[in-house]
């Protein structure tokens, strides 16, 4: 511990050394009377853009006047010559600061600036000896002086912890960072534009609810003063979109912010967005070919093309995810079956022995993957079995329906690369979706996989307010996660709602698959991070 806080005050020295230093320029630069912080400034051009008017017969310095701004990424002084990198959203564009070119003042400006400062350039547009196109300054002006450091390269690159707490600098001192949040938002301004052109209304619903309902899950609770009542952040907007149904809407979606008080991890985000959407008279087959086409929309607009590349290992070796229609459609017991070997048997509890005895080493291996490596003699061997020895005690506990599922969660999935959507999933795990007319037991469902992970399930919607009441009453699974009796809801149903279809979509598991992130923080731009 001695030692960790030797190193934690030595960082902070440090830190303060360099400020104390940049506030010294500071005081300087407001001694010239120039304004650190800069003003409103009229004409400022994307760099790219300023990049883009360069054309070959403009030669060393025979373009037009642009004027500029960015952040200082390099500076490199050569005497009475400097050249600096800017890099702005669009990113980076060379500026050279030559003291033939310009004022005094701005030489005086040149020589009090530093990394990660924001500046403005007005100059002729051209090109360096070596070809790179260049912005040859006459003026030089303050945009903000900064008064930490930026990065070091190892740090920017690879302290991801820093790199999520401070995204303010990982945006401008990691490019790549950019380009992915910027796909994020033109990802979902294609599923806006689609859904609009498939007849869909956008619509808001409350985010703060007396019930939380719409999904299984552990909600966050608040408290309402001037009510004086408990309200619950939304965990889904479900059962408002539906009673928009009730009220003569016949196709909404909504863009929403959800809020789950669950486990965080790299496909989980205590706050995440999802799309959701229903269509009176629709069906889950409805909602299966409006995600399909949602979904390939999406890749070819934002991307050009269905082949989603996926880089695994620093070889280079590539996964690739073939969005190319139609996407199949198989039944959860039949896939189960088909990988597992496992024949679902809806009467009867799997034992120790008979099926089951050809998932329990699948299992072994999902949940313990190093296990083959292990020697029942090595040490560590039994609390390297321990999370296999506690899921099997539970998974014999478990209904059928439950065990089915669990199969299909753990060992089926994560296999699944190509889009699969899985349908026919037991009822009795998803109370809001209506029973299959041939057999009950299973519920007229789809649950989407892409990549390893569940991207969306659909429903063809139950609207009988008397089963939707019986199903509320018996549910499965962790008693703080299950849906309460909402009787508004209830309400709604008995004043009629049409048959419908509705989905919903992970928005930030969406972008992970389309832009090969690892992590459901490197798609957001603030995830939720433990303080220091």
């Amino acid at each position: 511990m001695i030692g960790q806080v030797t190193v934690l005050d030595n960082m902070e020295d440090t830190t303060n050394t360099y400020e104390q230093e940049r506030r010294g320029k500071l005081e300087k630069l407001r001694a010239l009377g120039v304004d650190p912080f800069g003003q409103k400034t009229v004409g400022v051009r994307p760099l790219a853009e300023i990049k883009a008017l360069y054309k070959t017969e403009m030669g060393h310095d025979g373009g037009p006047v642009v004027k500029g701004a960015g952040r200082i990424m390099l500076k490199r002084d050569m005497g009475k010559l400097s050249f600096l990198t800017l890099r702005d959203e669009g990113g980076d564009l060379q500026v050279a600061i030559d003291r033939k070119r310009v004022d005094d003042r701005s030489w005086e400006i040149r020589s009090l600036i530093d990394l990660g400062d924001q500046i403005v350039v007005e100059g002729v547009l051209g090109v360096t000896n070596k070809g790179e196109i260049t912005i040859w300054s006459k003026q030089v002006e303050m945009a903000s002086k900064a008064l930490l450091p930026p990065p070091a390269k190892w740090e920017g690159l690879a302290d991801v912890e820093a790199r999520y707490r401070h995204r303010y600098v990982d945006l401008w001192a990691n490019p790549e960072v950019m380009r992915v949040m910027k796909l994020r938002i033109r990802i979902v301004d294609e599923i806006r534009k689609y859904m609009q052109s498939q007849g869909y209304t956008e619509v808001e619903t409350p985010m703060m609810q007396l019930l939380h309902g719409g999904a299984a899950a552990r909600p966050f609770v608040t408290h309402h003063n001037a009510l004086d009542i408990p309200l619950y952040m939304r965990i889904a907007p479900e059962l408002f979109l539906k009673r928009l149904l009730v009220g003569g809407f016949t196709k909404v979606f909504e863009i929403n912010r959800n809020f789950r008080n669950e486990g965080i991890s790299p496909r989980h985000n205590p706050e995440f967005t999802m799309i959701e959407a229903y269509e009176a008279f629709g069906s889950w087959e409805t909602m299966a070919d409006l995600v399909e086409g949602m979904i390939c929309h999406v890749a070819q607009s934002v991307f050009g093309t269905l082949k989603i590349v996926h880089r695994r290992d620093a070889e280079g070796a590539e996964r690739v995810i073939n969005l190319e229609r139609p996407w199949r459609r198989v039944r959860m017991t039949e896939i189960v079956e088909e990988r597992t070997r496992w024949k679902f048997d809806k009467k009867q509890l799997q034992s120790p022995d008979a099926e089951s005895e050809l998932i329990r080493p699948l299992f072994l291996k999902r949940l313990v993957p190093d296990i083959a490596s292990l020697s029942s003699l090595a040490e560590g061997y039994h609390e390297k079995l321990r999370p296999f020895s506690a899921h099997w005690i539970r998974f014999l506990q478990m209904t059928p329906a439950e065990q089915l599922v669990d199969v299909y969660e753990k060992l089926v999935e994560p296999e699944l690369i190509d889009p699969t959507f899985v349908t026919h999933v037991p009822s009795v795990v998803i109370p809001l979706a209506k029973e299959n007319a041939d057999d009950p037991y299973f519920a007229d469902v789809y649950e989407l996989a892409i990549n390893g992970q569940e991207i969306s399930p659909g429903y063809t919607e139950l609207n009988d307010p008397d089963v939707q009441k019986r199903h509320f009453r018996h549910q499965v699974g962790d008693e703080a996660e299950q849906q309460k009796v909402d009787e508004d809801f209830l309400t709604a149903l008995k004043y009629g709602m049409p048959p419908a279809g509705g989905m919903g979509l992970g928005i930030d598991r969406l972008v992970m698959m389309l832009t090969g992130a690892e992590s459901i923080r490197d798609v957001i731009l603030f995830p939720l991070m433990r303080p220091h």
